[in-house]
């Protein structure tokens, strides 16, 4: 997909977010990429290092079905680790769905995801896509962030990380991502 191969972060602010069912005008990005994702909201801190797949199941309130539109500032997406790095991540806008979900009982490895363009599903994927586990990555960010004096704090909402490959949208069309035993989450570009 790109030439990126080790995780990154960076981060959410309030005027990236978008209400499920939204509409984003293309003309306001540069080069959008859509991508299904698990996020995660935190119910307590989460400070590492040290922290476990099992320690994130224990601070997190509930999981969302999540759309991320990632976009770059990098001609073309000939984007390095340390372009991301510079570019937050190439976090562009997000979108939550609206049934929240509590981690109990969840094989998050194994939940399935597919992406709908206009309709048509485009691409499919499962957990595991996300550094074998979305409960891992989770754990792999609040161990990061140690490394900088930094944690994961309650209320945050995380993105976990693609599902799937990234779709290139178009004006007038409509994503639908729908996530096993997540529900679903929208959104349309004008």
């Amino acid at each position: 997909m790109l030439n990126v191969n080790q995780p990154d972060f960076g981060y959410l602010f309030d005027t990236m977010y978008v209400e499920d069912g939204g509409v984003i005008k293309l003309s306001s990005l540069i080069q959008p990429r859509v991508e299904g994702e698990i996020a995660f909201v935190m119910e307590k801190d989460l400070s590492g290092p040290g922290v476990t797949e099992a320690d994130v199941l224990r601070a997190t309130a509930f999981v969302v079905p999540s759309i991320e539109i990632v976009d770059s500032r990098i001609k073309d997406w000939k984007i390095k680790i340390q372009d991301t790095i510079a570019d937050n991540a190439s976090s562009g806008l997000f979108v939550l769905g609206g049934k929240k979900t509590l981690v109990d009982n969840l094989d998050f490895r194994c939940l399935g995801m597919i992406l709908e363009q206009n309709g048509e599903v485009v691409v499919s994927g499962a957990g595991a896509a996300s550094l074998g586990n979305p409960v891992k990555a989770v754990a792999w960010l609040a161990n990061k962030l140690s490394e900088f004096g930094e944690y994961l704090r309650a209320g945050e909402i995380i993105l976990s990380g693609a599902l799937a490959q990234l779709v290139v949208p178009k004006k007038g069309d409509f994503f639908k991502v729908s996530i096993q035993k997540l529900g679903s989450v929208s959104v349309k570009f004008e």
